[in-house]
Protein backbone atom coordinates (compact mmCIF):
# COMPACT_ATOMS: atom_id res chain seq x y z
CA UNK A 1 0.00 0.00 0.00
CA UNK A 2 2.99 2.37 0.54
CA UNK A 3 4.54 1.22 -2.77
CA UNK A 4 1.14 2.23 -4.32
CA UNK A 5 0.97 5.38 -2.60
CA UNK A 6 4.66 6.22 -3.76
CA UNK A 7 3.49 5.67 -6.81
CA UNK A 8 1.04 7.60 -7.38
CA UNK A 9 2.12 10.32 -5.84
CA UNK A 10 5.55 10.33 -7.87
CA UNK A 11 3.34 10.33 -11.09
CA UNK A 12 1.30 13.55 -9.54
CA UNK A 13 4.75 15.65 -9.00
CA UNK A 14 6.11 13.98 -12.93
CA UNK A 15 2.51 15.70 -14.17
CA UNK A 16 2.13 18.34 -12.36
CA UNK A 17 6.12 19.06 -13.67
CA UNK A 18 5.29 18.65 -17.24
CA UNK A 19 1.70 21.20 -17.04
CA UNK A 20 3.91 23.59 -15.45
CA UNK A 21 6.72 23.36 -18.32
CA UNK A 22 4.29 23.14 -21.43
CA UNK A 23 2.22 25.71 -21.94
CA UNK A 24 -0.82 25.91 -24.58
CA UNK A 25 1.44 28.03 -26.87
CA UNK A 26 4.45 25.06 -26.89
CA UNK A 27 3.53 22.16 -28.53
CA UNK A 28 4.25 18.71 -26.57
CA UNK A 29 7.41 17.30 -27.82
CA UNK A 30 7.00 13.67 -30.26
CA UNK A 31 6.41 10.70 -28.19
CA UNK A 32 9.26 8.22 -28.48
CA UNK A 33 10.04 5.32 -30.79
CA UNK A 34 9.91 2.08 -29.03
CA UNK A 35 10.82 0.35 -32.46
CA UNK A 36 11.92 1.24 -36.15
CA UNK A 37 12.74 -0.90 -38.63
CA UNK A 38 14.10 1.19 -42.23
CA UNK A 39 15.67 -0.31 -45.13
CA UNK A 40 17.75 0.57 -48.34
CA UNK A 41 19.53 -0.84 -51.73
CA UNK A 42 22.02 0.66 -53.85
CA UNK A 43 23.30 -0.38 -57.11
CA UNK A 44 26.33 1.51 -58.30
CA UNK A 45 27.64 0.45 -61.97
CA UNK A 46 31.10 1.70 -62.79
CA UNK A 47 33.40 2.56 -66.01
CA UNK A 48 36.37 4.07 -66.74
CA UNK A 49 37.78 4.81 -70.26
CA UNK A 50 41.05 4.74 -71.47
CA UNK A 51 43.83 6.61 -70.66
CA UNK A 52 48.10 6.61 -70.30
CA UNK A 53 49.10 3.87 -69.14
CA UNK A 54 52.29 3.28 -70.15
CA UNK A 55 53.06 0.44 -67.41
CA UNK A 56 51.62 -1.47 -64.18
CA UNK A 57 51.68 -2.79 -60.79
CA UNK A 58 50.15 -4.79 -58.55
CA UNK A 59 48.16 -1.70 -57.49
CA UNK A 60 47.43 0.02 -60.82
CA UNK A 61 44.29 1.34 -62.10
CA UNK A 62 43.37 -0.44 -65.17
CA UNK A 63 41.75 1.51 -68.12
CA UNK A 64 38.88 -0.13 -70.21
CA UNK A 65 36.94 -1.68 -67.50
CA UNK A 66 33.05 -1.65 -66.02
CA UNK A 67 32.18 -2.69 -62.68
CA UNK A 68 29.04 -3.06 -60.19
CA UNK A 69 28.47 -2.87 -56.42
CA UNK A 70 25.51 -3.82 -55.03
CA UNK A 71 24.26 -3.97 -51.23
CA UNK A 72 21.25 -4.46 -49.49
CA UNK A 73 20.76 -3.12 -45.80
CA UNK A 74 18.38 -3.72 -42.96
CA UNK A 75 18.32 -0.95 -39.94
CA UNK A 76 16.63 -2.89 -37.23
CA UNK A 77 16.35 -0.46 -33.81
CA UNK A 78 14.63 -0.98 -30.61
CA UNK A 79 14.44 1.37 -27.08
CA UNK A 80 14.76 -0.97 -24.45
CA UNK A 81 14.67 2.53 -21.83
CA UNK A 82 14.41 6.04 -21.86
CA UNK A 83 17.54 7.71 -23.74
CA UNK A 84 18.44 4.38 -24.67
CA UNK A 85 18.65 2.47 -28.26
CA UNK A 86 19.80 -0.83 -29.42
CA UNK A 87 20.49 -1.28 -33.20
CA UNK A 88 21.62 -3.70 -35.47
CA UNK A 89 22.67 -3.80 -39.73
CA UNK A 90 22.61 -7.01 -41.54
CA UNK A 91 23.54 -5.91 -44.77
CA UNK A 92 23.87 -8.39 -47.86
CA UNK A 93 26.83 -7.23 -50.51
CA UNK A 94 28.23 -8.12 -53.64
CA UNK A 95 30.51 -6.56 -56.63
CA UNK A 96 33.64 -4.98 -57.44
CA UNK A 97 35.22 -1.88 -57.21
CA UNK A 98 37.34 -1.01 -60.49
CA UNK A 99 40.64 -2.83 -60.42
CA UNK A 100 39.33 -4.43 -57.26
CA UNK A 101 39.38 -1.20 -55.35
CA UNK A 102 42.99 -0.24 -56.27
CA UNK A 103 44.69 2.21 -58.57
CA UNK A 104 43.58 5.48 -56.73
CA UNK A 105 44.02 6.99 -53.68
CA UNK A 106 40.61 9.25 -53.95
CA UNK A 107 39.48 5.70 -54.77
CA UNK A 108 36.04 6.63 -57.31
CA UNK A 109 33.75 4.79 -55.32
CA UNK A 110 33.19 4.32 -51.93
CA UNK A 111 30.21 1.86 -52.21
CA UNK A 112 33.43 -0.58 -53.34
CA UNK A 113 34.62 -2.31 -50.51
CA UNK A 114 38.29 -3.29 -50.07
CA UNK A 115 36.93 -6.73 -49.94
CA UNK A 116 34.90 -7.88 -53.78
CA UNK A 117 33.27 -11.17 -54.30
CA UNK A 118 31.01 -12.19 -57.64
CA UNK A 119 28.18 -13.43 -55.27
CA UNK A 120 26.35 -12.11 -52.68
CA UNK A 121 27.18 -12.68 -49.48
CA UNK A 122 25.63 -12.05 -45.59
CA UNK A 123 27.66 -9.06 -42.91
CA UNK A 124 26.49 -8.54 -40.00
CA UNK A 125 28.14 -4.38 -40.39
CA UNK A 126 26.75 -2.23 -37.29
CA UNK A 127 25.16 -3.87 -33.79
CA UNK A 128 26.04 -1.16 -31.48
CA UNK A 129 24.31 0.75 -28.06
CA UNK A 130 23.45 4.18 -28.00
CA UNK A 131 22.26 6.07 -24.31
CA UNK A 132 21.45 9.61 -24.86
CA UNK A 133 21.68 11.54 -21.19
CA UNK A 134 19.99 14.94 -21.11
CA UNK A 135 21.30 17.54 -19.74
CA UNK A 136 18.36 20.19 -20.17
CA UNK A 137 18.16 23.52 -22.34
CA UNK A 138 15.56 23.05 -25.11
CA UNK A 139 13.71 19.64 -25.93
CA UNK A 140 14.53 19.58 -29.13
CA UNK A 141 12.34 17.51 -32.14
CA UNK A 142 14.71 14.05 -33.49
CA UNK A 143 13.17 12.68 -36.99
CA UNK A 144 13.00 8.72 -37.33
CA UNK A 145 16.02 8.06 -39.20
CA UNK A 146 18.00 4.75 -40.22
CA UNK A 147 20.02 3.73 -36.91
CA UNK A 148 17.75 7.06 -35.07
CA UNK A 149 14.57 6.70 -33.11
CA UNK A 150 12.32 9.21 -33.73
CA UNK A 151 11.24 11.18 -30.19
CA UNK A 152 12.94 14.39 -28.84
CA UNK A 153 16.28 15.17 -26.48
CA UNK A 154 17.51 18.18 -24.54
CA UNK A 155 19.38 20.76 -26.75
CA UNK A 156 22.23 19.88 -23.83
CA UNK A 157 23.19 15.96 -23.88
CA UNK A 158 25.83 12.80 -23.43
CA UNK A 159 25.53 10.76 -25.94
CA UNK A 160 27.17 7.44 -25.56
CA UNK A 161 27.89 4.79 -28.27
CA UNK A 162 29.44 0.53 -28.15
CA UNK A 163 30.03 -1.49 -30.18
CA UNK A 164 30.74 -1.99 -34.05
CA UNK A 165 29.96 1.02 -36.20
CA UNK A 166 32.19 3.31 -38.38
CA UNK A 167 34.00 5.89 -37.29
CA UNK A 168 32.53 8.08 -39.46
CA UNK A 169 28.76 7.91 -38.02
CA UNK A 170 30.09 10.47 -35.37
CA UNK A 171 33.47 12.26 -36.84
CA UNK A 172 34.15 14.40 -39.63
CA UNK A 173 30.46 14.36 -40.80
CA UNK A 174 29.24 16.54 -43.10
CA UNK A 175 25.77 17.46 -44.11
CA UNK A 176 26.88 17.65 -48.45
CA UNK A 177 29.88 15.48 -49.03
CA UNK A 178 29.57 12.31 -46.55
CA UNK A 179 27.11 9.87 -47.98
CA UNK A 180 27.87 7.49 -50.99
CA UNK A 181 24.20 6.29 -51.69
CA UNK A 182 23.27 9.97 -51.79
CA UNK A 183 25.49 12.16 -52.77
CA UNK A 184 29.31 11.93 -53.59
CA UNK A 185 31.05 8.34 -54.31
CA UNK A 186 34.71 9.85 -54.03
CA UNK A 187 36.74 8.04 -51.08
CA UNK A 188 38.46 11.46 -50.36
CA UNK A 189 34.90 13.32 -50.70
CA UNK A 190 33.01 11.23 -48.36
CA UNK A 191 35.88 11.83 -46.13
CA UNK A 192 39.14 13.41 -45.16
CA UNK A 193 41.29 11.69 -46.95
CA UNK A 194 44.06 11.81 -44.48
CA UNK A 195 41.51 10.42 -42.03
CA UNK A 196 43.30 6.77 -41.49
CA UNK A 197 40.56 6.12 -39.59
CA UNK A 198 40.15 2.73 -37.69
CA UNK A 199 38.04 0.13 -39.72
CA UNK A 200 37.95 -3.45 -41.15
CA UNK A 201 37.93 -3.93 -45.05
CA UNK A 202 34.18 -3.00 -45.07
CA UNK A 203 34.94 0.58 -42.97
CA UNK A 204 33.36 -0.67 -39.39
CA UNK A 205 35.04 -1.42 -36.27
CA UNK A 206 34.37 -2.38 -32.85
CA UNK A 207 34.77 0.71 -30.46
CA UNK A 208 32.90 3.32 -27.79
CA UNK A 209 32.85 6.77 -28.15
CA UNK A 210 31.36 10.36 -25.71
CA UNK A 211 30.00 13.01 -26.93
CA UNK A 212 28.99 16.43 -25.09
CA UNK A 213 26.40 18.89 -26.49
CA UNK A 214 26.40 21.75 -24.55
CA UNK A 215 25.07 25.05 -26.89
CA UNK A 216 26.56 25.55 -30.35
CA UNK A 217 29.36 23.26 -28.96
CA UNK A 218 30.20 19.47 -29.15
CA UNK A 219 32.99 17.90 -27.99
CA UNK A 220 33.56 13.92 -29.13
CA UNK A 221 36.17 11.67 -28.09
CA UNK A 222 36.49 8.07 -29.19
CA UNK A 223 38.82 4.73 -29.23
CA UNK A 224 38.38 2.27 -31.57
CA UNK A 225 40.24 -1.09 -32.90
CA UNK A 226 42.45 -1.04 -35.89
CA UNK A 227 42.59 -3.89 -38.17
CA UNK A 228 45.04 -6.58 -37.19
CA UNK A 229 47.06 -6.06 -40.57
CA UNK A 230 46.74 -2.93 -42.35
CA UNK A 231 43.83 -2.78 -44.64
CA UNK A 232 42.99 -6.24 -43.05
CA UNK A 233 39.73 -7.69 -43.25
CA UNK A 234 39.66 -8.76 -39.35
CA UNK A 235 39.65 -6.34 -36.76
CA UNK A 236 41.74 -6.34 -33.12
CA UNK A 237 39.56 -7.02 -30.10
CA UNK A 238 41.09 -6.04 -27.06
CA UNK A 239 42.47 -2.51 -28.23
CA UNK A 240 46.23 -4.04 -29.01
CA UNK A 241 46.37 -1.80 -31.97
CA UNK A 242 43.84 1.16 -31.38
CA UNK A 243 43.12 4.59 -32.63
CA UNK A 244 42.35 7.38 -30.39
CA UNK A 245 39.83 10.25 -32.21
CA UNK A 246 38.83 13.40 -30.69
CA UNK A 247 36.71 16.19 -32.27
CA UNK A 248 35.23 19.56 -31.74
CA UNK A 249 32.18 21.21 -33.63
CA UNK A 250 31.04 24.87 -33.33
CA UNK A 251 27.67 25.40 -35.14
CA UNK A 252 26.40 29.09 -35.99
CA UNK A 253 24.40 30.69 -38.03
CA UNK A 254 25.49 33.45 -40.84
CA UNK A 255 22.88 35.77 -42.15
CA UNK A 256 20.73 33.66 -40.58
CA UNK A 257 21.96 30.33 -42.31
CA UNK A 258 22.99 27.35 -40.68
CA UNK A 259 26.70 26.37 -41.14
CA UNK A 260 29.18 23.75 -39.01
CA UNK A 261 33.35 23.97 -38.23
CA UNK A 262 35.11 20.23 -36.74
CA UNK A 263 38.06 19.95 -35.61
CA UNK A 264 39.70 16.63 -35.94
CA UNK A 265 42.19 14.88 -34.60
CA UNK A 266 43.31 11.12 -34.57
CA UNK A 267 46.16 8.82 -33.15
CA UNK A 268 47.37 5.89 -34.32
CA UNK A 269 49.05 3.30 -32.45
CA UNK A 270 50.34 -0.04 -33.35
CA UNK A 271 52.81 -2.52 -35.47
CA UNK A 272 53.55 0.16 -38.22
CA UNK A 273 56.94 1.03 -40.40
CA UNK A 274 58.49 4.26 -41.77
CA UNK A 275 58.91 4.49 -45.22
CA UNK A 276 62.36 4.74 -44.98
CA UNK A 277 63.33 2.12 -43.02
CA UNK A 278 61.22 -0.26 -45.61
CA UNK A 279 63.50 1.06 -48.62
CA UNK A 280 66.84 0.32 -46.35
CA UNK A 281 65.56 -3.19 -45.63
CA UNK A 282 65.60 -3.61 -49.35
CA UNK A 283 68.47 -2.07 -49.97
CA UNK A 284 70.17 -3.86 -47.39
CA UNK A 285 69.18 -7.60 -48.28
CA UNK A 286 68.26 -6.90 -52.04
CA UNK A 287 64.88 -7.97 -51.82
CA UNK A 288 61.68 -6.12 -53.00
CA UNK A 289 60.33 -3.36 -50.82
CA UNK A 290 58.36 -4.46 -48.47
CA UNK A 291 57.24 -2.97 -44.76
CA UNK A 292 56.47 -5.86 -42.98
CA UNK A 293 59.96 -6.98 -41.98
CA UNK A 294 60.41 -3.06 -40.57
CA UNK A 295 56.86 -2.97 -38.59
CA UNK A 296 57.42 -2.11 -35.35
CA UNK A 297 55.24 -0.44 -32.61
CA UNK A 298 54.56 3.08 -33.62
CA UNK A 299 52.54 5.85 -33.43
CA UNK A 300 50.63 7.58 -36.54
CA UNK A 301 49.05 11.20 -36.19
CA UNK A 302 46.56 13.09 -37.93
CA UNK A 303 43.93 16.03 -38.35
CA UNK A 304 41.50 17.70 -40.15
CA UNK A 305 39.48 20.51 -40.50
CA UNK A 306 35.87 20.31 -41.76
CA UNK A 307 33.46 23.01 -42.64
CA UNK A 308 29.96 23.22 -43.75
CA UNK A 309 27.71 26.47 -44.77
CA UNK A 310 24.49 27.00 -46.13
CA UNK A 311 24.42 30.25 -48.57
CA UNK A 312 20.72 30.27 -49.29
CA UNK A 313 17.50 27.77 -48.59
CA UNK A 314 18.73 25.30 -51.70
CA UNK A 315 22.73 26.01 -51.94
CA UNK A 316 25.65 25.23 -49.43
CA UNK A 317 29.16 24.92 -49.63
CA UNK A 318 31.74 22.65 -47.74
CA UNK A 319 35.56 22.79 -47.08
CA UNK A 320 38.06 19.92 -45.38
CA UNK A 321 41.66 19.98 -45.43
CA UNK A 322 44.18 17.48 -43.67
CA UNK A 323 47.39 16.46 -42.72
CA UNK A 324 49.04 12.86 -41.29
CA UNK A 325 51.91 12.48 -40.60
CA UNK A 326 53.87 11.21 -44.19
CA UNK A 327 56.98 9.39 -42.83
CA UNK A 328 54.75 6.12 -41.31
CA UNK A 329 52.66 4.07 -43.32
CA UNK A 330 48.83 4.72 -43.81
CA UNK A 331 47.14 2.12 -41.95
CA UNK A 332 43.30 1.25 -42.40
CA UNK A 333 42.01 4.12 -45.08
CA UNK A 334 44.10 5.03 -48.06
CA UNK A 335 47.57 6.55 -49.05
CA UNK A 336 46.84 10.11 -48.57
CA UNK A 337 49.50 12.42 -46.71
CA UNK A 338 48.16 16.20 -47.56
CA UNK A 339 44.40 16.36 -48.81
CA UNK A 340 42.25 19.94 -49.55
CA UNK A 341 38.56 19.58 -51.21
CA UNK A 342 35.99 22.56 -51.78
CA UNK A 343 32.62 21.74 -52.93
CA UNK A 344 28.79 22.83 -53.48
CA UNK A 345 25.90 21.04 -53.74
CA UNK A 346 22.27 22.70 -55.23
CA UNK A 347 18.78 21.72 -55.08
CA UNK A 348 16.68 21.57 -58.06
CA UNK A 349 13.73 23.92 -56.74
CA UNK A 350 14.94 26.58 -58.99
CA UNK A 351 13.82 24.55 -61.98
CA UNK A 352 11.14 22.72 -60.28
CA UNK A 353 12.93 19.76 -59.17
CA UNK A 354 12.98 20.20 -55.13
CA UNK A 355 14.23 17.18 -54.29
CA UNK A 356 16.77 17.00 -56.86
CA UNK A 357 20.75 17.78 -56.32
CA UNK A 358 23.52 18.70 -58.24
CA UNK A 359 26.88 18.50 -56.40
CA UNK A 360 29.95 19.69 -57.42
CA UNK A 361 33.89 18.68 -55.42
CA UNK A 362 37.31 19.70 -56.46
CA UNK A 363 40.25 17.25 -54.55
CA UNK A 364 44.21 18.29 -54.29
CA UNK A 365 45.76 14.58 -52.18
CA UNK A 366 49.15 14.54 -51.94
CA UNK A 367 52.21 12.37 -50.00
CA UNK A 368 55.32 13.31 -48.00
CA UNK A 369 58.80 12.86 -50.09
CA UNK A 370 59.48 9.85 -47.54
CA UNK A 371 56.27 8.42 -49.24
CA UNK A 372 57.18 9.25 -52.56
CA UNK A 373 60.75 7.36 -52.53
CA UNK A 374 58.55 4.20 -51.12
CA UNK A 375 56.72 4.18 -53.75
CA UNK A 376 59.35 4.62 -56.06
CA UNK A 377 61.78 2.24 -54.89
CA UNK A 378 58.69 -0.08 -55.94
CA UNK A 379 56.72 0.21 -52.54
CA UNK A 380 53.10 -1.16 -52.43
CA UNK A 381 50.60 1.08 -50.24
CA UNK A 382 46.73 0.27 -49.43
CA UNK A 383 45.28 1.31 -52.92
CA UNK A 384 47.81 1.98 -55.11
CA UNK A 385 51.49 1.11 -56.11
CA UNK A 386 52.57 1.00 -59.70
CA UNK A 387 55.89 -0.66 -59.32
CA UNK A 388 57.72 2.87 -60.03
CA UNK A 389 57.11 6.37 -59.68
CA UNK A 390 59.76 8.41 -62.01
CA UNK A 391 57.70 11.64 -61.71
CA UNK A 392 55.35 12.30 -59.01
CA UNK A 393 52.49 14.80 -59.25
CA UNK A 394 49.96 15.61 -56.42
CA UNK A 395 46.39 13.66 -57.45
CA UNK A 396 43.61 16.13 -58.62
CA UNK A 397 40.41 14.88 -58.85
CA UNK A 398 36.92 16.74 -59.71
CA UNK A 399 33.65 15.39 -59.12
CA UNK A 400 30.08 16.20 -60.81
CA UNK A 401 26.83 14.25 -60.11
CA UNK A 402 23.25 14.90 -60.50
CA UNK A 403 20.89 13.43 -58.05
CA UNK A 404 17.48 12.63 -59.40
CA UNK A 405 14.21 12.29 -57.17
CA UNK A 406 12.53 9.56 -59.65
CA UNK A 407 10.20 8.19 -57.15
CA UNK A 408 8.91 8.41 -53.81
CA UNK A 409 12.00 7.10 -51.77
CA UNK A 410 13.80 5.96 -54.97
CA UNK A 411 17.06 8.41 -56.01
CA UNK A 412 18.70 7.71 -59.87
CA UNK A 413 22.23 9.58 -59.87
CA UNK A 414 24.43 9.94 -62.66
CA UNK A 415 28.28 10.54 -61.34
CA UNK A 416 31.78 11.65 -63.14
CA UNK A 417 34.90 12.21 -62.35
CA UNK A 418 37.93 13.40 -63.54
CA UNK A 419 41.37 11.79 -62.04
CA UNK A 420 45.05 13.55 -62.79
CA UNK A 421 47.61 11.82 -61.74
CA UNK A 422 45.86 8.45 -60.43
CA UNK A 423 48.08 7.47 -57.72
CA UNK A 424 50.28 10.67 -58.05
CA UNK A 425 51.83 9.33 -61.29
CA UNK A 426 52.46 11.81 -63.94
CA UNK A 427 53.12 9.15 -66.29
CA UNK A 428 49.32 7.52 -65.98
CA UNK A 429 45.97 9.06 -66.92
CA UNK A 430 43.80 11.07 -67.08
CA UNK A 431 41.22 8.43 -66.09
CA UNK A 432 37.54 9.64 -66.49
CA UNK A 433 35.34 7.84 -64.58
CA UNK A 434 30.97 7.51 -64.78
CA UNK A 435 28.73 6.02 -63.03
CA UNK A 436 24.83 5.42 -62.57
CA UNK A 437 23.79 4.90 -58.89
CA UNK A 438 20.26 3.83 -58.01
CA UNK A 439 19.51 3.73 -54.36
CA UNK A 440 16.12 3.27 -52.85
CA UNK A 441 14.89 3.37 -48.94
CA UNK A 442 12.21 3.55 -45.97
Amino acid sequence: MIRAAAITLAGLVATGTAAAQTTPDTPAPPSDQTYAIHGQATFVAQGVGGFASPYAGTNSLTPHQVKETFDATAFIGVRPWRGAELWANPEIDQGFGLSNTLGAAGFPSAEAYKVGKASPYFRLQRLFFRQTIGLGGERQAVDAAQNMLGGSHDANRIVLTIGKFGVGDVFDTNAYAHDPRGDFLNWSVVDAGTFDYAADAWGYSYGVSGELYTGPWTFRLGGFNLSKIPNGETLETGFGQYQVDAEVEHRHTVAGRAGAVRVTVFRNRGQFSRFDDAVAYALATGGPVDPVPTRRRLTRIGAQVNAEQALTDTFGLFVRAGYADGSIEPYDFTDIDRTAQVGGALSGKGWGRTNDRVGLALVVNGISAAHRRYLAAGGIGVLIGDGRLPDAGAEQIAELYYDLAALKGINLTLDAQHIANPGYNRDRGPANVLAVRLHGGF
